[in-house]
């Protein structure tokens, strides 16, 4: 009997096609020279989309890239590919790497940019192209998941756009970015404002002894800034960045030692490095019992209740990475400039050269900057009583669950 002809594939890409097969996964079946015959293999799903993007890993994978995505053809560096496509397989490749994420939002804005210009290919994006986009997402606002604009986009947002760009650009085979991204740091406006001893005292007090007509209604706002107050321990305490506090978990913490990880276990550092830290005396037992890690993924809405109603500047001066700055500024001034070094350590601006975590606590290592923690921790709790006391805040607050991730 003659052999049955195929069907045209769903999808392809180079030699590499893709069929259904009836009640079963999506198959993928290519020739392959070297074993001179077809091969085949599942994708691994029913659904279209997800086993074109089987097939784009594996045919990314067996090239290394070196093809152009439009033609097919090896790179003869005369023609170059959409940019669209050489941006769809920078994120397929670099989709397990650490700031897949941040890269996928901040190329998103590069193909909403790309929406009215679908032909633009690599080789036509130049200075003058980039100053384009620039002024195109400048003039965009942030926006909130509601629709809501919230607030202007500054120019280290938009630089960030541009350096992902010329990363996707560069990292395309026989391509190289014919424009300069400016650093961040050289555009970005720093926020300069710093919450003093007293300030960080009155957001605990927000916490504790809300405003209500009632004993009743005070007792529920607390329940409700519980996670709040959380937040504001676990920062004081650790000077983390907001998402190393939200990754936080008990594994991290290493009891006998005194020592928290800041990186959770399986999770590859990165430049923004996460230190093993030393923990002041009046946070440890709150780490002890597991109720300092936070069962929720942000602590957006009471945060912004609390800005409002301290008064704090708005926007990016007092976010949630203000603690942060503001104890690693009240703290500078007690350690000194001349040992301000274990203070960089403390932040993870600078990588710790000790590998026992029982000698981080040492004067000599981080134990200057777990006093001056400490010392500042003594000042909220003389000004607003019950910050760091357990028995206070298990009167009106039970632990939750670490089990799921919820938005207050």
């Amino acid at each position: 009997m003659p052999a049955t002809k195929r069907p045209k594939p769903l999808y392809q890409r180079g030699a590499y096609k893709l069929y259904a097969r009836a009640g079963r996964a999506l198959e993928i079946i290519w020739y392959d020279p070297e074993r001179r015959r077809e091969r085949s293999l599942s994708a691994g799903t029913r659904d279209l989309g997800e086993a074109r993007l089987a097939l784009d890993r594996l045919f990314l994978a067996s090239t290394g890239a070196k093809r152009c995505p439009t033609c097919h053809r090896a790179w003869d560096h005369r023609e170059t590919p959409l940019l669209a496509d050489a941006i769809a397989d920078y994120l397929i490749l670099g989709e397990h790497k650490a700031g897949a994420k941040s890269a996928r939002s901040r190329l998103g804005h590069v193909l909403d940019y790309l929406a009215d210009r679908p032909a633009t290919r690599c080789a036509d994006v130049d200075a003058r192209w980039v100053d384009g986009f620039r002024a195109w997402l400048r003039a965009k606002p942030v926006v909130s998941p509601r629709g809501a604009v919230t607030r202007d986009r500054t120019l280290g947002a938009v630089e960030g756009c541009v350096l992902q760009l010329a990363a996707a650009i560069n990292a395309t085979p026989g391509q190289k970015a014919a424009f300069r991204a400016e650093q961040p740091a050289a555009v970005a406006a720093s926020p300069v404002y710093r919450a003093d001893v007293p300030m960080l005292a009155r957001m605990f007090d927000f916490c504790l002894r809300p405003e209500a007509p009632t004993e009743k209604a005070r007792a529920a706002r607390r329940r409700e800034r519980a996670n709040l107050l959380r937040y504001l321990r676990f920062a004081v305490s650790t000077w983390a960045r907001p998402d190393a506090i939200f990754d936080a978990r008990p594994v991290q913490w290493h009891a006998a030692a005194r020592v928290l990880d800041l990186n959770p276990p399986g999770r590859r550092q990165t430049k923004k490095h996460r230190p093993k830290i030393p923990i002041a005396r009046q946070f440890a037992p709150y780490l002890d019992s597991g109720d300092a890690f936070l069962p929720v993924s942000l602590v957006r809405a009471p945060w912004e209740r609390m800005r409002a109603h301290l008064g704090l500047p708005t926007g990016r001066e007092s976010g949630e990475k203000l603690i942060r700055r503001s104890m690693a500024t009240i703290a500078r001034r007690r350690i000194g400039e001349a040992q301000w070094r274990q203070g960089e350590m403390m932040l993870g601006h600078v990588k710790t050269s000790v590998s026992d975590i029982y000698a981080l606590p040492d004067p000599a290592n981080l134990g200057l900057a777990l006093a001056a923690t400490e010392s500042i921790i003594d000042d909220i709790e003389r000004l607003a009583p019950g910050a760091f006391d357990p028995p206070a805040y298990r009167a009106f607050t039970a632990p939750r669950s670490l089990a799921g991730p919820k938005k207050l």
